[in-house]
């Protein structure tokens, strides 16, 4: 009975140390080089974002924060990475909605969308709504009024069945009461190219993309998907100035494996704050009409929810089977 007992101390004893350890760990994060994966291609937004925010937190905490593109399946590989990593702050994940929301409901993944546990949103991008220049319309009121007189006649672009271009459209044409056609591009250059050609009547672009022809005599910019206007486009509405409520961006920020200490989620989510105080930081984003934002885990994870049901809500509405959560 004394060994039992001796022994049962021992192992309460070994854990009680394992967790003081792990905590003291947490505090002194990050005493090593952490792994940011971006589970897109290098040379996107994501890979651009991502690089310049890392170097401010390298030089905010002392330790190197590595950048490593594991792009493939809508970020859903590099996600897979991330979700399996140890739990302690080495490995974290710089992502858009599509790895942790989007993509899961779309297809199959060998992760849960609750493996990760939210850091904090970097910056916000909106969508900018260009229609081709040969079309009488140069304003969205007139865009709608012109596709409402020729029904089923305009077609959009998107840069892939169940993006989030492909989503932000099906909400504005459902709103907006148009009946248009989809036609979905293998990614979001060639949908782009679609609209400068005069190939299709109409794209939501990311801002970065669309605002470099801004003074193309062949698209006509004439609405953004932002909740404010933006500082690069100040003479250009929101939609939601003529639909109330109306508001659909994409966003780049961090996760992390579930489980990771909540000193550690502290730590990252003040530093990235930190980093958009930097004034050459904010002037870099708003140039592409980035929307900086530095939120906190709380309002990171208030966005997740609010995201998930709005995604789900466009799936639905552009005909595309949602996959069942995991275990039902």
């Amino acid at each position: 009975m004394r060994s039992r007992t001796l022994a049962a101390v021992l192992a309460a004893l070994a854990v009680a140390i394992a967790g003081g350890a792990a905590r003291a760990d947490a505090a002194r994060w990050p005493s090593r080089p952490v792994t940011v994966v971006v589970p897109y291609a290098a040379g996107g937004m994501a890979d651009v974002m991502a690089r310049l925010v890392a170097n401010q937190l390298s030089q905010k905490l002392g330790q190197p924060f590595i950048i490593y593109n594991r792009g493939g399946d809508a970020g859903a590989i590099g996600a897979i990475q991330v979700a399996r990593a140890p739990a302690d702050g080495s490995v974290l994940l710089f992502t858009s909605p599509s790895a942790i929301l989007t993509v899961p409901m779309l297809q199959k993944v060998s992760y849960d969308p609750d493996s990760f546990v939210p850091i904090g949103i970097f910056a916000s991008l909106p969508f900018v709504l260009g229609i081709k220049s040969a079309l009488p319309a140069r304003t969205l009121a007139g865009f709608i009024a012109y596709a409402h007189a020729h029904p089923g006649k305009l077609n959009y672009a998107s840069a892939g069945v169940g993006g989030i271009s492909h989503l932000v459209s099906t909400l504005f044409v459902r709103r907006a009461g148009i009946d248009a056609l989809h036609v979905p591009y293998r990614s979001a250059a060639p949908a782009t190219n679609a609209l400068l050609a005069g190939e299709v009547d109409m794209y939501f672009g990311g801002a970065p993309e669309m605002l470099q022809h801004r003074g193309s005599d062949r698209i006509t910019i004439v609405a953004t998907s932002s909740a404010q206007r933006l500082a690069s486009l100040p003479d250009t509405p929101t939609i939601a100035e003529t639909f109330p409520g109306f508001e659909v961006t994409t966003w780049l920020g961090f996760v992390a494996p579930r489980g990771t200490p909540g000193e550690i989620i502290a730590t990252m989510a003040q530093a990235t704050r930190e980093a958009l105080a930097v004034p050459e930081v904010t002037a870099r984003l708003r140039a592409l009409g980035i929307v900086p934002v530095g939120s906190t885990p709380e309002q990171f994870a208030a966005v997740l929810g609010k995201d998930r049901a709005l995604y789900a809500e466009a799936i639905r509405a552009a005909g595309i089977p949602l996959m069942e959560p995991a275990g039902q």
